[in-house]
């Protein structure tokens, strides 16, 4: 199953917010950003974390 984040990126739009605003709110790395930017596999802790620091759910 291919992953997308497109959703995401929408909702920082939505947000005006920047990756790295991103980076600082949910505690994420800038390389685990680089892998979502590619749309790569990361671990669900990681994409729990960054729903639960933009209040919103994972779809």
């Amino acid at each position: 199953m291919a992953v997308s984040y497109k959703h995401l990126w929408k909702v920082l739009i939505d947000k005006d917010m920047k990756k790295k605003d991103l980076e600082a709110v949910a505690g994420v790395s800038h390389y685990t950003l680089n892998k979502m930017t590619k749309d790569e596999n990361v671990m669900t802790e990681i994409i729990e974390r960054i729903c639960l620091s933009l209040d919103v759910i994972p779809d």
